[in-house]
């Protein structure tokens, strides 16, 4: 059996694939598949409807024990509009930095786990380490869904989760939930030069996008806060607005996009329904001359705050293994609320890297970060052991 796998070779190789939301990760998860069948590690597949993408799940040690898993997503982020200076596809490496896209988010930790099961032996494991990688995460956890359907049924279920996005090696309990939505803005059309005998939906718009801003200040100024955070309270965000057809013709439709980003504290179906009262009071106000005035509201997709107490025995587990007091609150969501909401899997978030990096040009891994997470993971295995 190969031992020369170590992380930064196995990156080379995770990083040749251009797994981009957009498009199949399969060659990955069948380059994974082929490493852990050769090291006589069983993996389950679980695709998306068209099988055009894959979750990968495989368990190593005995299989009739609770264990560890380890989760990462397989896809990353486009590169298209983004000045590289080489290849975003192929590793290069210098100054002793793995540039790449990928590397940071989050392919190190991945390539980490499969340099792992070079210096492990299954036998010796008295509790099983459980491989969990995901598809489509960057569009909203999406792969990973498909994935904890098939483990709801499974007799056997992870014990403890270790979401391995990069944290530069910190151990992060909790982040933010994210909600994506649309507001739908339908007004009646008319020629430009007769605009006030129609209801410009972009004027709509515009009145929902203050609505917004107000149920935002309400958010500051009466709810939860978390100074563990960057942005210490929930937050409201319109990103995307599309409407009107012509210069010349007043517009019946205007789209936009939003997204809330709660703390735990904050329940986001209870916004919603704040932004709908406030929303369906603009549009009353035009049904005596426009009876199809309205401003709809929903979302999109959606994944859950994690919120691991810091006396959970999954953090008690971790930081025996990092040998750090210290716990952190992360700006960025994972697949770890998920775990924990629909499994009851207690999880926390560490892995190799820096979040600064990920999504942009050069995106880079200091080579001490994967030796630090090497480290980590041979403490894990002789806990396990």
């Amino acid at each position: 059996m190969p031992t020369n796998n170590s992380s930064s070779t196995l990156l080379e190789k995770l990083i040749a694939y251009p797994t981009v939301s957009r498009d199949s990760n399969l060659q990955l998860i069948d380059f994974i598949r082929q490493f852990l069948s050769q090291r006589g590690i069983d993996s389950t597949l679980t695709h998306n409807d068209e099988r055009t993408k894959a979750n990968l799940y495989a368990t190593v040690g005995p299989s009739d024990k609770s264990g560890v898993m380890l989760s990462g997503h397989t896809d990353v982020v486009p590169t298209e509009g983004q000045n590289w200076s080489t290849d975003p596809f192929i590793m290069d490496t210098r100054s002793g930095r793995h540039y790449g896209r990928g590397t940071a988010d989050m392919k190190g930790f991945i390539a980490c786990v499969l340099s792992l099961l070079d210096r492990l032996d299954p036998g010796k494991l008295k509790t099983p380490i459980h491989l969990a990688f995901s598809y489509d995460e960057e569009i909203g956890c999406v792969g990973v869904r498909r994935m904890i359907d098939m483990l709801q049924t499974a007799e056997i279920k992870p014990r403890f989760c270790i979401v391995g996005e990069p944290t530069s090696m910190q151990v992060a309990i909790a982040h933010k939930g994210k909600n994506a939505g649309l507001v739908n803005c339908h007004g009646v059309e008319c020629h430009s030069s007769m605009a006030p005998m129609g209801l410009n939906a972009i004027h709509l718009a515009a009145q929902a996008v203050n609505a917004f801003r107000d149920e935002q200040q309400r958010l500051i100024e009466h709810a939860a806060h978390d100074p563990h955070y960057d942005v210490s309270h929930t937050t409201l965000h319109i990103g995307v607005i599309e409407g009107g057809t012509a210069l010349n013709i007043v517009p019946n439709q205007c789209q936009m996009q939003f997204e809330i980003r709660n703390l735990p504290d904050d329940n986001p179906d209870e916004i919603l329904a704040s932004l709908r009262a406030r929303c369906d009071a603009i549009a009353a106000t035009f049904h005596d001359q426009f009876p199809v005035a309205a401003i709809q509201i929903d979302f999109t997709n959606r994944y859950p705050a994690l919120d691991t107490s810091s006396d959970s025995e999954v953090v008690k587990f971790v930081r025996s293994l990092t040998g750090a007091n210290s716990l952190t609150k992360l700006a960025f969501g994972t697949e770890g609320g998920l775990f924990t909401e629909r499994l009851g899997i207690e999880t926390v978030v560490i892995g190799p890297g820096s979040i600064e990096q990920a999504h942009k040009p050069d995106e880079y891994i200091e080579q001490a970060e994967l030796q630090r997470c090497d480290v980590f993971l041979d403490r894990l295995v002789e806990a396990l052991c």
